[in-house]
């Protein structure tokens, strides 16, 4: 049957016998991703794959849904308050409908998901069947047409990659990714030892060759850093390939680090390449060097496949402000410790100054280590004043280095239950999976 979208200006949501206008401007970009999906509707049968029904003559979508529930998401969606659970409303069932309706646990309050996560693991329940990807799937449809095998097998072949507690064979690609990256970082390091270079320079003078030690070569070494570069490449090229919005994989922190990790090999190449055996080696091998250790951020990439590197990486994302304020901090007391003390230990006296204090950048130095608490002691004040004064600046420094790192604690552990709840979505799907 044919679709025809009416001309009114308006639509009406009737959600559990309650009943919402919104404006077809509104419609296309609203928050909500199954309303939203209304707007890309071409025929009744689309229309009815979204909501229960559908009267064309009031222009009217039926959702047989808990009404409660959504208007605190729609309060919610609108900016007018928190997302927390219904009153007298199971947590479980509540959460069932933020994922009809398109949101996830992490837009509930902090309590809320405590008490979530909680009751999902006090009764082993998991939600796997419309997963955040589920409903991208259902939005890939073309006005809600059945999903192509192509795109199918691309949305399989994407969390694969992506998501690496999503199926069995992205828990083995995980662990393959993960021995790749622990065997670059062990030749990496042994590259390093005197005796591997002085072996790898009798090597090159037996076989009467001049390259040098950091480009690629024929050596073992070389060999397998060429391998693990071409699973990595290979590896990013296929991330790349499925996943679904291009320009949004470039700007991933963790994209960008891969190719961080990744193109210094190839400079270093192209580099050996071109400059052979003449007096242009020289001059290139302190770049050959500085591109071969950049490799050290292969060990960020760890961060796709161990929850708590993603949480301090979230964690430093969220409290970014309380990182500024931590810095300002320490910058402020450096400052004035470091006039003071310079001061005392040179200023006053120059027939018996400290000559470690003879300038308030050299002091610094001295301040920073003393508040941090980790006194080296290649620098320290003689004076009774400066000693003084020593001690007040590190009583100081433990004191604001404490005071933001209650709110960074507690963002770190909302952060960690966070990703432990979206890992352990996938269990159920993982283990029935692993029994067919």
């Amino acid at each position: 049957m044919t679709y025809r979208r009416s001309g009114a200006a308006s639509v009406v949501l009737n959600v559990g016998g309650a009943r919402y206008s919104l404006s077809r401007e509104l419609l296309k970009d609203f928050p909500l991703r199954r309303v939203s999906r209304l707007h890309g509707c071409r025929s009744e049968r689309d229309v009815l794959e979204v909501c229960d029904d559908y009267d064309r003559e009031r222009n009217e979508y039926f959702f047989d849904r808990h009404s409660e529930a959504f208007g605190f998401i729609l309060l919610y969606v609108r900016g007018h308050g928190k997302l927390r659970f219904a009153p007298r409303m199971c947590e479980l069932s509540f959460y069932n409908e933020m994922i009809y309706w398109g949101l996830e646990g992490a837009h509930l309050e902090y309590c809320c998901q405590r008490r979530l996560d909680d009751r999902m693991s006090d009764t082993y329940t998991f939600y796997t069947a419309e997963e955040p990807g589920a409903l991208g799937r259902d939005e890939a449809r073309p006005g809600g047409a059945e999903v192509a095998p192509s795109r199918r097998w691309l949305e399989r072949m994407r969390r694969t990659f992506e998501e690496p507690t999503s199926s069995l064979a992205a828990q083995i690609l995980a662990s393959v990714s993960v021995v790749f990256v622990i065997v670059s970082m062990v030749v990496l390091c042994a590259s390093t030892l005197p005796d591997w270079r002085a072996a790898a320079a009798d090597n090159r003078s037996l076989d009467d060759r001049s390259r040098y030690s950091a480009g690629p070569g024929r050596e073992p070494s070389g060999i397998i850093e060429a391998i693990c570069i071409g699973w990595f490449t290979a590896e990013c090229i296929v991330r790349f390939i499925v996943s679904k919005n291009k320009c949004e994989f470039v700007k991933r922190p963790l994209n960008i680090i891969d190719l961080l990790a990744i193109t210094p090999y190839y400079i270093s190449v192209l580099m050996t390449v071109f400059t052979g055996e003449n007096s242009q080696l020289q001059r290139a091998g302190v770049t050959l060097r500085v591109l071969r250790m950049m490799r050290i951020f292969w060990v960020i990439k760890l961060a796709r496949h161990f929850i708590g590197l993603q949480t301090l990486g979230l964690t430093l994302k969220r409290c970014y402000r309380e990182m500024v304020m931590l810095l300002v901090f320490i910058c402020v007391a450096m400052a004035i410790f470091s006039a003071l003390s310079q001061l005392l230990e040179h200023g006053l006296d120059l027939e018996t100054s400290n000559k470690d204090f003879a300038s308030i950048p050299a002091a610094c130095w001295w301040v920073i280590i003393s508040m941090t608490t980790v006194g080296y002691g290649d620098m320290y004040p003689i004076t009774m004043p400066g000693r003084i004064l020593g001690g007040v600046c590190v009583v100081s420094g433990i004191v604001l280095l404490a005071l933001p790192i209650t709110f960074i604690y507690h963002s770190f552990v909302q952060c960690y239950h966070e990703l432990k709840f979206r890992s352990a979505r996938y269990s159920r799907s993982l283990s029935a999976e692993f029994l067919n």
